[in-house]
Parts: C-alpha cells; sequence; structure tokens
C-alpha cells in the first residue's frame, strides 16, 4: 500500500467539542499515537503530536484508514478542516 504523501490530506474534521477540546477525525490512511499532524483550515493551520487516541470512548494506540477517532488538538478546529502528516 502507498504511504500517503506529505501534502495529502490524511483526514477530515467532522466534529469539535469545545468543552473538552476534542476533535472527531474521519481518517483516509493510518494514524497512530506519537505521530505529528497538522490541521489546517479557515486560514488557520497549527501542527501538534497526537498524544491520544479514542474510538467509542476507547483508548486506542493506532487507528486505520476509514476509522472515525477522537483526538485532543491544542486549537479551535471546525468541521470540513483538513488533517495532514507532518
Amino acid at each position: 500500500m502507498d504511504e500517503p504523501k506529505k501534502e495529502d490530506s490524511i483526514g477530515e474534521i467532522t466534529h469539535y467539542f469545545p468543552n473538552v477540546s476534542a476533535a472527531v477525525v474521519k481518517l483516509f490512511a493510518p494514524l497512530k499515537v506519537g505521530d505529528r499532524i497538522k490541521i489546517a483550515g479557515g486560514g488557520n493551520e497549527f501542527e501538534q503530536e497526537v498524544t491520544s487516541m479514542q474510538i467509542d470512548r476507547n483508548s486506542i494506540e493506532e487507528a486505520k484508514k476509514g476509522d472515525e477517532v477522537g483526538l485532543q488538538v491544542s486549537e479551535k478546529v471546525r468541521e470540513g478542516y483538513k488533517v495532514y502528516a507532518v
């Protein structure tokens, strides 16, 4: 399987929970705890490390293409923002 190119989106924000600074990301490529990601949209852009991920409130270490995962995010995001591997 081809690895995604750096400029290819690996996911998209589908929901944001401001009270816990967490986002739901629909993945187009695998992602694991420890990976660095960039989130971009609406004129905003920031990078962060994936420090924790959850599916259905269960902590996981890695997720596969097609999964929808919850991630802690360091800044406010909106639906439709793109997620990139760094």
